[in-house]
């Protein structure tokens, strides 16, 4: 088959080139892309009297029988045509004849397939955020449905401190309203158009930039072309901020697994979101939780597979940047897929207060305010911290905790103790005297609640406009 740029050759690209350079069999999820970059694109074409308005609505009409046969899975899509845009445009031809070729002027592929791929991350933003919302709200329902249960705080993944598990949904929370912020800053930069680029060097066509930056909902054009068709930034910051989400679950994944365990205990998942083994009966394992945890791996290779394409590449379009799509493509299935499968885990998870609360009575996780309590007193920390070290050293030779010790005994090791002190190191006055703000006391956790609830309506509201641009495309 004759190539569209073929003009100047005389031998026909050998098959095996022709299938090693060939996009389609990832490209052609840019379609829908395409064909909305080349409805603005002729839109302007017909404005501008570049094409006639006639040929303008004719090829308009022609882009959206195929973007509807496209959608019943009716298009042939064939390596022999190389990428998407040249399969849609014999598409076209099919539906129209020769003024179908019209289409493509005053533009390259180059800056069409930059079109494309800011069309599709503008996209995918608004998912991702839209998914990232989802597992905010699940994180914050378990912590307002579980507003009393203490469990150990770790450090080390040794019990440090008793905290609430509503401190801790919250903690998660806070990461993801951070990974929100990411991707809505990104929107700002992948927001802009580069058609009109042309190759590298734009157009003698009298084309109006802006008024297919309008019809896209595009904020600004890019203001140098060189730039426009060789920057593949937003591809990098999006995935860059889905690498960093998938660090995000990939924790949360590993405190699942742990929590089901049975030397945890801490919660259980349902039985929708757990496997068991094809030889032991008894097994209920976090599967989708390690698989969060895995897949977070192929995420971070997308980053630094297109950083490494993108580092010794000379202005301005290069084959190479062909690379950029397969990566964008697995890091965004994977991200929306592990943010939804956590969500799931998280709102339909059975915590264990009674299992939590008997951890966090063990391992001398009230040392610290048996310290504060001393300092409070009149001693110095550092005496105060030697004086609870080593009655922690005395529980641990009598297999005792601090609560089970008598007053008697802990005048044992300074006379500044007194009867109020089971009160300071009882859990719950441990917990509550975290009072400074973002601490684990429940009036602080209260107002982490009353602060992440905000920032969840903040981002509804940006959702609403931002999804509002793409569906009036």
């Amino acid at each position: 088959m004759k190539k569209l740029w073929g003009g100047r050759f005389k031998e026909a690209t050998s098959s095996f080139a022709e299938q090693f350079g060939a996009s389609i069999h990832f490209d052609w999820r840019l379609a829908p892309y395409d064909i909305q970059g080349s409805l603005a694109h002729v839109h302007m074409l017909g404005e501008t009297g570049i094409v006639s308005k006639q040929e303008a609505t004719e090829i308009a009409e022609g882009l959206k029988k195929v973007r509807a046969r496209l959608g019943r899975g009716e298009v042939e899509l064939r390596a022999s045509d190389e990428d998407i845009h040249m399969n849609i445009e014999r598409c076209l031809t099919e539906e129209i004849g020769a003024v179908a070729g019209k289409l493509h002027t005053a533009r390259s592929r180059n800056d069409q397939v930059a079109t494309d791929c800011h069309l599709f991350v503008r996209a995918q933003i608004v998912e991702a955020v839209e998914r990232m919302l989802c597992l905010q709200e699940a994180l914050v329902a378990q912590a307002k449905a579980n507003p009393v249960a203490i469990m150990p705080g770790y450090t080390h993944l040794q019990r440090a401190q008793p905290i609430l598990f509503a401190h801790h949904m919250l903690a998660y929370a806070q990461m993801i309203q951070r990974d929100i912020g990411r991707l809505t800053d990104a929107w700002t930069r992948t927001n802009v158009l580069p058609l009109g680029a042309g190759a590298l060097a734009g157009t003698t066509f009298p084309i109006d930039r802006d008024l297919v930056a309008k019809q896209l909902g595009f904020e600004g054009v890019y203001e140098n072309s060189l730039d426009a068709v060789s920057d593949r930034d937003f591809v990098l910051e999006f995935i860059g901020a889905a690498s960093t989400a998938m660090v995000h679950l990939s924790r949360l994944g590993e405190e699942l697994v742990l929590w089901t365990t049975g030397e945890f205990g801490f919660v259980e998942l349902s039985d929708a979101l757990t496997t068991g083994s094809s030889m032991m009966p008894q097994k209920k394992n976090a599967d989708f939780a390690e698989l969060i945890r895995g897949k977070s791996g192929r995420v971070f290779g997308s980053l630094v597979g297109l950083l490494t394409v993108l580092k010794g590449l000379p202005l301005a379009y290069n084959k190479d940047m062909q690379e950029d799509k397969e990566g964008l493509f697995d890091a965004t299935d994977t991200l929306l897929g592990s943010l939804q499968v956590a969500t799931e885990m998280i709102s339909t998870m059975r915590v264990k207060p009674a299992r939590m609360r008997a951890a966090a009575e063990q391992g001398f996780v009230n040392a610290t305010d048996a310290a504060d309590y001393l300092a409070k007193k009149g001693l110095p920390f550092r005496e105060a911290h030697e004086v609870a070290g080593k009655l922690v050293g005395h529980c641990v030779a009598q297999g005792c905790e601090l609560l089970s010790l008598s007053l008697d005994d802990l005048r044992r090791f300074s006379s500044l103790f007194d009867a109020d002190i089971f009160e300071a190191i009882s859990l719950e006055t441990v917990v509550d005297r975290r009072v400074s703000r973002g601490g684990t006391g429940s009036a602080a956790v209260s107002e982490q609640v009353q602060r992440i609830e905000a920032d969840i309506r903040g981002t509804q509201g940006w959702l609403g406009a931002h999804r509002s641009i793409l569906e009036r495309l």
